[in-house]
């Protein structure tokens, strides 16, 4: 593509739902809990090994509870996402930051999805899967009601975009 039509690879300007910030620790709070539970109790149950099986539940419990403070919230900060008429951009990532554009031509499906958490935070993903072999692309924490409208949207502006001949 060149020219005015050329999509180009640009910050995204819109950021997901402060609410995600909540979302994405109650996730990260569960996956630590579990490993946390599982060796508190061997530990419990492990006369010779408890020192061990119980610094390590300590250990894990640190680490999650540090992810769950800091990480959220610098995900607030890098994830972003937007809609244009000719593209999906989003970035992503915290460490390893991922920045993936979709042309509107090479847009094969839009779904939304809301687990339970998400559910539970009136949150939504919206997924656009492209002919691209990287995969799909993934817009999480969003608004339900805003999710639930970006895909219609990307619905119609698919429909009415030619496909891609290259």
């Amino acid at each position: 593509m060149t020219g005015e039509n050329a999509v180009r690879l640009r910050p995204p300007r819109n950021a997901v739902d402060e609410r995600a910030v909540t979302w994405w620790r109650s996730r990260l709070l569960a996956a630590s809990a579990v490993p946390v539970l599982v060796l508190a109790v061997l530990g419990a149950l492990i006369g010779p090994a408890r020192f061990w099986l119980l610094l390590s539940a300590g250990v894990v419990a640190a680490v999650g509870l540090g992810c769950t403070a800091f990480l959220p919230a610098w995900w607030l900060r890098v994830h972003r996402w937007e809609i244009t008429e000719d593209a999906v951009y989003v970035r992503t990532g915290a460490f390893w930051q991922e920045w993936r554009i979709a042309p509107m031509s090479r847009i094969q499906t839009v779904d939304t999805s809301r687990g339970p958490l998400e559910q539970l935070f009136r949150l939504a993903t919206v997924t656009v899967t492209t002919a691209s072999s990287k995969g799909a692309i993934r817009i999480e924490g969003l608004d339900h009601e805003l999710a639930a409208g970006l895909a219609e949207r990307l619905t119609l502006i698919t429909q009415a975009t030619p496909g891609d001949a290259t």
